[in-house]
């Protein structure tokens, strides 16, 4: 298994945005229009990839001295295996070397367990976004 960042470029070509779309905007009924796609083109994409074979993509976004991590997604066949895990862990490296001091997202209620297993903290008042309860969380990455 292997995690990369993916030039914006490329997003389209390695499935990235096929692969959000799967797992987390067709089962809403919602699509990704042009303009949401052309403003992602100063964040961060990662990839998680079995030999050539796309498994789960995740995107930083970069605000001042933190990054919002967004658009976890595992493949479903694939989930269950630690891969979200890995690519959080690549995108926590990332977001040290590139100086930020914490990282926030929005996690689905579902997956709040597994972001605080990996030393997030919910903060906040639980909301709903794309008809979907969610917490806000972070991580600081400084000691």
């Amino acid at each position: 298994m292997q995690v990369r960042q993916v030039p914006f470029e490329d997003l389209a070509r390695l499935g990235l945005i096929e692969l959000r779309h799967q797992v987390l905007r067709a089962p809403l009924g919602l699509d990704f229009t042009a303009e949401e796609l052309a403003a992602e083109h100063d964040q961060v994409h990662f990839g998680a990839f079995e030999g050539e074979r796309l498994v789960g993509v995740l995107v930083m976004v970069p605000a001042g001295t933190m990054a919002k991590m967004r658009q976890v997604a595992v493949n479903p066949d694939d989930q269950g295996r630690g891969i979200a895990r890995l690519m959080i862990q690549a995108s926590e490296a990332w977001a040290v070397q590139a100086g930020f001091a914490v990282i926030v997202l929005h996690a689905r209620a579902n997956v709040v367990p597994m972001y605080e297993k990996l030393g997030y903290e919910v903060f906040g008042e639980p909301f709903e976004e794309v008809t979907i309860p969610h917490c806000k969380m972070r991580k600081s990455l400084t000691s």
